[in-house]
């Protein structure tokens, strides 16, 4: 496993990182102890890097990970949680709510500080609360040892720049921005590298558009981008390479962007994974597949306030 470090955090996280969402059933239904055996595969697979939060199955995932971590050394992985978006479409960034949130956090996974914590999905806020009041309630945090390294998260490119504009951060995470259908987390990166920010990127299936699984209902994908995608994977099946081989390869091998963050309850999957990150790229293949992606390169949807989102 390839490790990258963490803009100027002094971390160095895995290419490929460990997504617990699927701990809490977020995604689909799952099984106890295979989940409980995802934790231990992952960290065996080099996958050290673990990121949650209190919304995943509204706080199973963090109470099952404090069963799975025990007995594990403190030094052998990087836990990472959220704040501020909590069950179904309830948020709260208030400091108060912070300070709770981080405590609850810590004593569900049973660990004493966090490696990194984000304010969850800001976009659904007014944005300026972020900067006056939630990160300076987290940045107390991290004074006190609780938190190492703060930073935020969510889907629309616009907010990193806001929240940057007018406050500093150690760290960023953005899903479905570095995919091939979708690059734009690339031209943000020469900013967020120009203020020292580390990149997380996450879901390079693009909640499993870019793989051969149907999708979930709630997916916000159009039919053009269905199709396109279908082609695409169809192209891979046709040379022999299932098309989320080549989606993981690719969302890893951006430099700038130290991990790519991936969940699933199953072990076999996760080992599977971590096998593909080590193989050759097929080049021909990716070019062929980022053509036929082309024509919806860059499609993105909104997501959160009107306000919050790009043009």
């Amino acid at each position: 496993m390839e490790y990258r470090p963490l803009g100027n955090t002094g971390l160095k996280l895995p290419v490929i990182g460990f997504g617990a969402s699927s701990l809490g059933q977020e995604f689909r239904h799952i099984d106890l102890q295979e989940a409980l055996r995802a934790v231990p595969a992952a960290l065996d697979s080099g996958l050290n890097f673990i990121d949650t939060s209190p919304f995943y199955g509204r706080g199973m995932s963090e109470v099952l990970l404090g069963f799975a971590l025990q007995g594990i050394p403190r030094d052998r992985y990087l836990l990472g949680s959220k704040l501020g978006r909590y069950a179904g479409a309830h948020f709260d960034f208030s400091g108060k709510r912070v300070a709770e949130s981080i405590d609850v956090s810590l004593e569900r996974m049973r660990v004493e500080y966090l490696d990194i914590c984000l304010c969850h999905d800001i976009e659904f806020v007014d944005m300026l609360q972020i900067v006056e009041e939630t990160l300076p309630a987290l940045r107390r945090a991290q004074q006190a040892g609780k938190v190492r390294f703060v930073g935020v998260s969510g889907y629309p490119m616009k907010m990193f720049r806001y929240v940057l504009d007018r406050a500093p951060l150690d760290v960023v995470l953005s899903y479905n921005h570095y995919t091939l259908q979708n690059t734009m987390l690339d031209d943000l990166a020469p900013y967020l590298k120009s203020k020292g920010v580390g990149i997380m990127n996450a879901a390079p299936f693009s909640a499993r558009l870019l793989t051969n699984d149907p999708l979930p209902p709630w997916h916000k994908a159009t039919d053009a981008v269905r199709a396109a995608c279908r082609r695409a994977a169809e192209h891979c099946r046709s040379r022999g390479i299932d098309i989320a081989q080549l989606a993981l390869q690719f969302s890893i091998r951006n430099p700038d962007l130290s991990t790519c963050i991936t969940g699933t309850a199953n072990p076999a999957r996760i080992r599977q994974w971590a096998e593909w990150g080590e193989k050759p790229v097929d080049e021909t293949l990716l070019a062929e597949v980022l053509d036929i992606l082309k024509p919806i390169h860059n499609w993105h949807y909104t997501e959160g306030r009107p306000e919050n989102n790009d043009p």
